[in-house]
Order: C-alpha cells, then sequence, then structure tokens
C-alpha cells in the first residue's frame, strides 16, 4: 500500500513538473514579433513600410533628393507616432476613426511622393 501511494504521488509530481515545463517552453517560444498585430495596426503599418519602401527607391532612382526624403521621412515618422499614441490609449488597437485619420495622412503623403517621383 505505500509503495502504491508513494507511486501515485511521485506521478502527480512528475505530471505537474512536465507541465510546468511545457507551460516555461511555451511562454520562451512566444515573442511579441510572433503575435498577430490589430488588423487596423497591421493595415497602417504595412502602408508605412510601403510608402517607406517607395521613397528609398525614389532616391535610389535619383527622382526624389536628400531634403524631399527627409521631409517624406519626417511625416510618416509622425503618422507612426500619432499610431503608437493612440495604440497605448486603448490596449494595442486603433478605433476605425483613428484608422481613417491616419489613412488620410498616408494617403496625403503618398500623392506627395507620386507628385515627386513623376515630376522628377
Amino acid at each position: 500500500m505505500k509503495n502504491t501511494t508513494t507511486s501515485r504521488f511521485a506521478l502527480i509530481a512528475f505530471s505537474m513538473l512536465a507541465t510546468l515545463a511545457s507551460a516555461g517552453a511555451m511562454a520562451q517560444s512566444t515573442s511579441p514579433d510572433n503575435i498577430p498585430g490589430h488588423p487596423r495596426v497591421s493595415e497602417v503599418n504595412q502602408r508605412l513600410d510601403n510608402q517607406q519602401d517607395r521613397i528609398q527607391n525614389g532616391v535610389a532612382d535619383g527622382q526624389i533628393n536628400a531634403k524631399q526624403a527627409a521631409r517624406d521621412e519626417k511625416h510618416d515618422s509622425n503618422i507612426a507616432a500619432r499610431e503608437s499614441r493612440d495604440e497605448a490609449e486603448h490596449g494595442g488597437h486603433l478605433t476605425r476613426q483613428e484608422q481613417k485619420n491616419l489613412n488620410k495622412s498616408l494617403n496625403k503623403d503618398s500623392k506627395h511622393i507620386h507628385k515627386q517621383r513623376t515630376d522628377g
């Protein structure tokens, strides 16, 4: 009887230890980079990334000079800062109105970048 009770406690202890070890491993494998963002945040971030690429391509092609690129990047930086403030207020999310306002600013910058690249 004593061996049976000891075996049960050992089995329970082993199970608990295995559970804790696997939970710790799962917590380590889930980094902030692996957690998908809120769809509105992801969309705004993708647009900012695309505009950065367009600015860099314009500089590489000679269509945008350094002064123009600095101005465009400053505008994108301001939009990113507004996005961060909005996210902080809502636990990492954006409201529809915040997304709409950010997209309006992104559209304005996008048109300006396009005009610089086509006017040369």
